[in-house]
């Protein structure tokens, strides 16, 4: 017979608190659809942007395929990614690199 494996005593609590202080992103993606000047507007109009800031994430979109538009609470990235679906464009949240 063999001897039960040992679990390690994990704190859930800790795990939980890990992950909701934790940063999201908001990431808009590239696509063949929305010209360069009307993904501008969309980030000054949402995000209340200057437009030289949103210049630069549209051109980062453009250029690197992506950008990351916002960081915060998982629930405040998640509807920022459904109001960029609701302009047309591309978006999805993921937790943010460590």
């Amino acid at each position: 017979m063999m001897a039960p494996l040992a679990v390690p005593d994990i704190d859930r609590q800790s795990l939980v608190d890990h992950h909701a202080k934790r940063p999201w992103q908001t990431v808009v993606w590239d696509d063949p659809v929305n010209l360069m000047n009307y993904v501008t507007h969309v980030f000054q109009t949402y995000f209340a942007l200057p437009r030289p800031a949103a210049e630069k994430l549209m051109l980062a979109v453009h250029h690197d395929g992506h950008a990351v538009v916002a960081e915060g609470a998982r629930e405040q990235m998640e509807l920022h990614a459904q109001a960029m679906h609701d302009y047309g464009l591309w978006a999805t949240v993921r937790e943010a690199p460590q």
